[in-house]
């Protein structure tokens, strides 16, 4: 378990208080990170914090500011942000519960897991982990976290339960604008039971551990061919997939159909077979 918690508060249900504390579910993957440098020295460009005709300043001097009109800005300080009254910067109260089918995959943003505070909060966090478990429901309310008040769920997950941050409704775009224009015309009846039987065929268990991130991979080899090139050119890497058309201009049914009689991602391949050694003629018998 993290060392310190991400938040630390209580889930409120009616009058019942559960301490509860809230650690990061998630965390960030080997991603690439460049950094810009000047190439005539190969030193790295630093920034400065500079103010229109004052030029660099102290970072003592600055502070946070809310332009409420064009040019003009109310100073805040931290701790008259801290100050700000919410309630829900202490207390998770859930004010409703719905099927976790009616909120859309687009609202989820973060997930946190949730864990009793102590051992007397154990017993409260365990019914309310079963209730949601028999309803199948997802308990909804509102949290402060990080100067930020989030819609959350709170949802089971195994022996605990999960918190998952949501979007604002004016933070999603609507799908309809993007997919109007995309006719109502039903599929071919055939082309969708070759579909869904390859669908079927290609199915197996989640499993996270059988995907890694391919390009940071391929830019660590890239790095370490130009390291070794000292810091001369390097051929680029012949791409050997075959280019993808703009359009479906092959036959639907054709591709689906050699898709289908395609081997499994992962199969083994038969093993050849060794051909048997040829029978010698039989010696004719003398007379």
């Amino acid at each position: 378990m993290a060392a310190r918690a991400y938040w630390q508060g209580q889930i409120r249900l009616a009058l019942v208080s559960i301490p509860v504390e809230i650690y990061p579910a998630t965390k960030s993957g080997a991603a690439v990170t460049f950094r810009q440098i000047h190439e005539p020295s190969g030193k790295p460009v630093k920034y400065e914090k500079t103010v229109t005709g004052i030029g660099a300043v102290d970072v003592d001097e600055i502070v946070k500011g809310f332009e409420y009109e064009k040019g003009s800005y109310v100073l805040l300080k931290p701790e008259e942000i801290e100050a700000v009254k919410l309630e829900s910067k202490k207390t998770l109260e859930l004010t409703q519960f719905v099927d976790a089918h009616e909120i859309d995959v687009l609202y989820y943003e973060k997930p946190y897991f949730v864990v009793p505070a102590d051992d007397l909060a154990e017993e409260a966090y365990v019914v309310l982990r079963e209730a949601l478990k028999r309803t199948k429901k997802v308990g909804l309310g509102q949290l402060a976290m990080r100067g930020r008040e989030y819609i959350v769920s709170l949802k089971p997950c195994g022996r605990g339960m999960v918190i998952e941050t949501l979007r604002y409704a004016d933070e999603v775009n609507k799908a309809q604008t993007y997919f109007r224009e995309i006719g109502d015309a039903k599929p071919d009846p055939e082309l969708l039971d070759l579909a869904e039987t390859l669908i079927e065929k290609k199915s197996s268990a989640f499993d996270a551990g059988k995907f890694h991130d391919r390009y940071v991979d391929a830019v660590k080899a890239l790095v370490e061919r130009k390291r070794k090139a000292k810091g001369g050119k390097v051929t680029p890497e012949k791409d050997d997939a075959p280019a993808r058309a703009g359009s479906n201009v092959i036959d639907l049914m054709a591709a689906l159909k050699k898709s289908l009689d395609a081997p499994k991602a992962g199969a083994a391949k038969p093993a050849a077979k060794t051909p048997a050694p040829a029978k010698k003629p039989a010696a004719k018998k003398r007379a």
